[in-house]
């Protein structure tokens, strides 16, 4: 990447202008739609929309709140924490009470973090775990009771519509598409976009050709086959397995809009994995967010970190800086979800997306406020709703 291509993409930046935790509690009940259409339990004294959007995944509990700011958006507070919500789901079919009090914690901080900011409307999501748990419904009923906040659990396809409305503006202009990767704690899902059409205000809207969620993702791979001491042949057999799940898709998706492979076509990944591979590429002593959000790899230098994960020990996973004790028995596991879909796609680039869920919904949310003013995109028929990305 050089030092200008971050700047590509004004108004996508979550690393801006973050602010310490604040201390102030309350009880509205954050998160449900009033009749007027306004999010109930939220009031702004500063003159002006405070949007908050908030990502409950099987991994982590990750908040972004922001202001419309150009044709963009300015984040002014975000939290992000590992809660392994679903940690050990995939055995018992139920979120332990560890985890559970783990993401009430967690969402406690958030909570206060809208109040404090003044937050007019938000979108609280969850995703796999709640959506696979025997007690989700349980669990987001104590959350709506202790915290105040009504959690939605969304589906995979709005998933994948999310992740790609928040990651179309790192699409290269010059390319003829993208894979649109998204590596998540229990589920991944792969989206096959078209270049997106001039939007006249605000970031481009994605026009989707195609897309699946597999039912995998980082924690749930790494249960089945072990985290810790990764073998060659193991992480084989992880790579195989998800391989053989994305072989339909990639089939009908693998071409170009010719029909002349994937020329033209370049990779776009979103997840812990992919930015953990850019911080490992760049050599980065401690994570930037500033060189990572939309660095290009060449696959060269993918196949030389992924060699170079693959052969380290469980400790010296915990000891680099880019993985850490958090994520030292899962990044192989995304390693080989990552290169089952790079063998069944095999690009020459990759873009590195520090982005996901949350961009997507405040994107969404704005451009039904009509934050950007009338303008729309020129001839784009891939999306509908005021940004909500139509999936076929």
């Amino acid at each position: 990447m050089t030092s200008g291509e971050a700047g590509e993409t004004p108004g996508l930046d979550p690393a801006i202008d973050r602010v310490p935790l604040g201390e102030s509690l309350g009880e509205p009940r954050w998160g449900r739609r009033s009749p007027g259409g306004r999010e109930a339990g939220f009031g702004n004294d500063r003159g002006g929309p405070t949007y908050a959007a908030l990502d409950l995944g099987t991994n982590n509990c990750r908040l972004l709140v922001a202001r419309p700011a150009g044709d963009g958006f300015r984040v002014v507070d975000a939290f992000s924490r590992i809660v392994r919500l679903g940690e050990g789901i995939s055995a018992s079919g139920r979120l332990s009470e560890a985890a559970i009090d783990r993401s009430i914690e967690a969402l406690e901080i958030c909570r206060n973090k809208m109040r404090n900011r003044g937050v007019t409307r938000a979108r609280l999501i969850a995703t796999e775990a709640c959506r696979a748990a025997e007690n989700g419904a349980e669990f987001r009923a104590r959350v709506s009771e202790k915290l105040g906040l009504a959690l939605e659990v969304i589906d995979r396809e709005t998933e994948a519509a999310l992740a790609a409305t928040s990651c179309t503006p790192l699409i290269d202009p010059e390319a003829e598409g993208v894979v649109l990767f998204d590596i998540g704690g229990g589920s991944s899902e792969l989206v096959r976009l078209d270049r997106s059409p001039r939007c006249n205000r605000g970031p481009p809207l994605p026009r989707i050709r195609g897309w699946i969620s597999l039912p995998h993702g980082v924690v749930t791979l790494a249960e089945r086959h072990g985290g810790h001491n990764v073998t060659r042949d193991t992480y084989e057999a992880m790579v195989a397995e998800v391989a053989e799940l994305i072989a339909p898709f990639a089939r009908e998706y693998g071409q170009g809009l010719h029909g002349e492979g994937l020329h033209g076509v370049h990779m776009l990944g979103t997840s812990g994995t992919v930015t953990t591979i850019a911080g490992v590429h760049l050599d980065l002593k401690r994570y930037d967010r500033n060189r990572i959000d939309g660095c290009w790899l060449e696959a060269g230098d993918i196949d030389a970190v992924l060699e170079r994960l693959v052969a380290m020990s469980y400790d010296e996973r915990v000891a680099s800086p880019c993985i850490g004790a958090d994520r030292a028995d899962l990044v192989l596991a995304g390693c080989a979800i990552l290169e089952a879909i790079r063998r069944a796609f095999p690009c020459p680039r990759l873009r590195v997306a520090d982005r996901g869920l949350r961009e997507g919904m405040l994107v969404q949310m704005m451009r039904e406020d009509g934050a950007w003013g009338e303008g729309g995109a020129d001839g784009a028929d891939g999306a509908e709703g005021g940004g909500q990305a139509a999936l076929s």
